[in-house]
């Protein structure tokens, strides 16, 4: 239990709506009443967000904040089943906080519009009791992992992937944190986004539903939370595993490694700096291609993400190839001292690229700035994207 037991009264329209409850001898009105007065945290309003603020809403947590600083996109609507058609380019704290008010309009939803920070962090966390992360990247899991141990509060997270998962509640002084089993963060391209390898849209309204379980058992201090144990899903076919974890002792977040002091921790110790590739703007290179100057655009996306958009007369060579070397050899990429224009989706992978390029010889590459949706929208409106 996370507060003091506040006084289980309930009104006549509190009680018809959380009736199913107050059945369950682990809820029950002091159960409800204790959802009532808890503060829970969300961060990030997309696919595992989704679900959690809906079932968070419909349970009747009494503050709920969500978190998040961008606006909904027409791919978004897959799996972010908080928004809807009409909020494309809206704030997605605001559609949220509509779809939760719509769901129950006994709770309050507290937006927050800003990107999690080293610097924001402890200020969010420390006011609320319960912190749920649907975040989808490595830089903020670790700004809020290393805010929640700090703080001691359960972190209730989740992570997907195509048709993976894993699930956790990282808690410093009870279990381990999420820096204690995961201590530094890949390297730059190493584990693809969503938004590149896709992700199955249902599989992120089952782990968002078990994110928002934890986070309930945990408010009425029933159960046994995740604490200790990763969860791992694999929903092709269809298993659930558990791996038991344990505290690092020397954890740069909460053990002996721990600086102690807010705001420090930093998403990316232990990483080294990547050097700056050369870039070139969409319009730039629209213009070169139109003038005939033989530049050579080469697209390092797999298959999959072609099929859906692509610069007309690139030519095909996966990031995979350079990482693995046959990229440069015979003539896969022509003579070392051509001009070589590198795509991907928004630019991360084409620059990884570009950086084994040169190392591997090649003078004149240059990353194409933002990538193929880039493209889209200062080139070619026309087409879709992802």
């Amino acid at each position: 239990m996370l507060r003091g037991m506040p006084e289980p009264g309930l009104s006549r329209e509190e009680t018809t709506r959380y009736s199913r409850h107050l059945l369950l001898p682990e809820v029950g009105r002091a159960g409800q009443a204790r959802l009532a007065a808890a503060r829970v945290l969300v961060v990030g309003a997309g696919g595992l967000g989704s679900p959690v603020l809906l079932y968070l809403a419909a349970a009747g947590v009494g503050t709920i904040g969500v978190v998040d600083d961008d606006v909904v996109d027409v791919s978004n609507l897959q799996r972010q089943v908080v928004h809807g058609t009409d909020d494309a380019g809206r704030d997605k704290v605001d559609s949220a906080a509509d779809a939760v008010c719509r769901v129950n309009p006994l709770v309050r939803v507290v937006r927050h519009r800003e990107r999690v920070t080293a610097q924001t962090v402890d200020a969010l966390v420390a006011a609320y009791d319960v912190v749920v992360d649907g975040t989808d990247t490595f830089e903020t899991r670790y700004v809020v992992g290393d805010g929640c141990a700090r703080a001691g509060r359960p972190h209730v997270w989740a992570s997907v992937l195509r048709f993976d998962a894993q699930m956790a509640v990282w808690w410093a002084g009870r279990g381990p944190c999420y820096r204690c089993v995961f201590p530094r963060p890949p390297a730059a391209g190493e584990v693809p986004s969503c938004s590149e390898a896709g992700v199955l849209g249902a599989l992120t309204g089952v782990v968002g539903s078990v994110q928002a379980t934890e986070a309930l058992k945990i408010v009425l201090g029933v159960g046994e939370p995740l604490v200790g144990r990763l969860l791992v899903h694999d929903a092709l076919r269809q298993t659930w595993d558990t791996l038991p974890v344990v505290a690092d002792p020397d954890c740069a977040a909460c053990g002996s490694g721990a600086r102690g002091v807010a705001g420090q921790a930093s998403p990316v110790d232990g990483v080294a700096e990547l050097a700056p590739v050369r870039t070139i703007r969409a319009t730039d290179l629209a213009r070169a291609m139109s003038a005939g100057r033989g530049v050579r655009v080469v697209d390092v996306r797999p298959a999959a993400e072609r099929a859906i958009v692509e610069i007309a007369g690139s030519e095909a060579v996966e990031l995979a190839d350079f990482v693995g070397g046959e990229a440069f050899s015979g003539d896969v990429l022509g003579r070392p001292d051509e001009p070589l224009v590198l795509v991907c989706k928004s630019g991360g992978r084409s620059a990884q690229a570009a950086r084994l390029a040169e190392a591997a010889g090649w003078r004149d590459v240059v990353s194409l700035d933002g990538g193929v949706l880039a493209w889209v929208r200062e080139v070619d409106p026309s087409l879709p994207t992802y």
